[in-house]
């Protein structure tokens, strides 16, 4: 027969399990969920002009003057942005404009259209001092799968150092398990979040051409390039192969079915009146701009406000596919040869994606097929031109051995 409790025992029972509730309590509130470290180089910086300051945990400056300053408007627009007081409703415009990822708020795609780094930037010179050097600019959310490749075609030769400059934009809210090392070591800039079918794959192409103008007077020819990107030529042929022309090649597609579809993506006449639909170029993400080209794209206060808008149909919202052909087009198309020079194979898709190649289908017949491959010259035949592909994409991560095996008989020689 079972006794009924009385207080005293109650009590008694009570003192017995405190401790056990005590230390289940502390426990339980000292459980932490430990995140993985995105480790980054410190951004490279910029000399004379402006330097780049980064704080990975805050809200930090992005811009201050250096005191050796040749350029004194430039010096008066720094100093007056400096003074400028801020108001409840308005940043300074000496601040950076991080924003988390995942904030639903606008403002992830809002860029200061008065922002000091545009500004030094759009008054550089528009020719480049000698020798001229290409600009390679890598553009991704992830460690470069293919940088042991990259390494090699950079390193050919003793001279091949005077041809060229490396600059990384890096997603920050993705993890990188090792700082970035060898040619692309201090090569990584200030660098924001980007995410597909929104503005921010165009404006960190935007950051990395207003970097790269500051950063070497004799950067004259600037190529955006994907962590799938792999060169199809050595080092040397391709220099001369960019530099020959002396144009920008950017694919401009006047007459594409998906058109309209782009052009009203961010809702009804939002681009006009800067942008009518009959303006609207489309192409390919990738290009290789002339100096002068990259001076505009960083100058532009018109047509990219209209770009720089979120889109209220995300099926058809490809900003980076379509600013660059259509304020190129509109402004100086005889300057331009309308191709891309990175080759891709959309044979059979329709999700956005290019194929893929795998590991098992990389060698020396499919390098030549690519090489032998000429582009699409905007909705014409080239009028006779036969521009090689200088770069290819896309590849599996994996396919990194399988390139490197045939990299110095195949890839790297002409």
């Amino acid at each position: 027969m079972l006794l009924s409790p009385n207080p005293l025992s109650l009590l008694c029972a009570l003192l017995l399990c405190l401790p056990l509730a005590i230390v289940f309590t502390t426990n339980t509130t000292h459980t932490t969920t430990t995140t993985t470290p995105i480790i980054l180089d410190i951004p490279m910086p910029l000399p004379k002009n402006i330097s780049i300051h980064e704080n990975p945990n805050k809200t930090s400056s992005l811009l201050s003057p250096s005191l050796n300053i040749q350029d004194d408007e430039l010096h008066k627009v720094i100093t007056r942005e400096k003074r400028r007081p801020i108001g409840p409703n308005k940043k300074s415009l000496l601040t950076s404009l991080s924003v988390p990822l995942s904030s639903p708020s606008p403002s992830l795609w809002q860029e200061n259209r008065h922002d000091a780094l545009f500004k030094a930037a759009m008054r550089v010179n528009a020719k480049p001092t000698r020798p001229k050097k290409v600009a390679f600019m890598f553009l991704t959310n992830k460690p470069l799968p293919f940088a042991p490749l990259w390494e090699s075609y950079f390193n050919q030769t003793t001279t091949s150092k005077n041809l060229f400059n490396i600059y990384v934009h890096a997603d920050p809210t993705f993890p990188y398990h090792a700082p970035f090392s060898g040619v692309f070591f201090n090569r990584v800039i200030r660098s924001q979040p980007t995410r597909r079918f929104s503005p921010t794959l165009t404006a960190a192409a935007r950051r990395l051409l207003a970097h790269a103008l500051l950063d070497d007077t004799s950067n004259s020819v600037f190529v955006l390039l994907s962590p799938s990107c792999i060169p199809l030529h050595s080092l040397n042929f391709t220099y001369h192969a960019l530099l020959r022309r002396g144009k920008s090649f950017v694919e401009i597609l006047a007459n594409e079915a998906v058109a309209y579809d782009r052009w009203a993506a961010r809702g009804p006449h939002v681009m006009l009146p800067e942008v009518r639909l009959e303006e609207f170029r489309v192409g390919s993400q990738f290009w290789a701009l002339t100096r002068r080209h990259a001076r505009l794209v960083v100058s532009d206060r018109v047509l990219w406000p209209k770009f720089n808008v979120p889109c209220v149909r995300f099926d058809t919202c490809y900003p980076e596919e379509n600013y660059f052909p259509t304020l190129l087009s509109m402004w100086d198309p005889q300057g331009c040869v309308p191709a891309t020079l990175t080759h891709v194979n959309w044979t059979g898709r329709v999700d956005g994606h290019p194929r893929t190649y795998e590991a098992w289908e990389v060698g020396p017949e499919l390098i030549r097929r690519m090489r032998e491959d000429r582009p699409r010259y905007g909705d014409g035949n080239g009028d006779g031109r036969r521009d090689p592909f200088l770069f290819a994409r896309k590849f599996a991560a994996d396919a990194l051995e399988a390139l490197m095996r045939i990299s110095n008989g195949v890839i790297f020689r002409d």
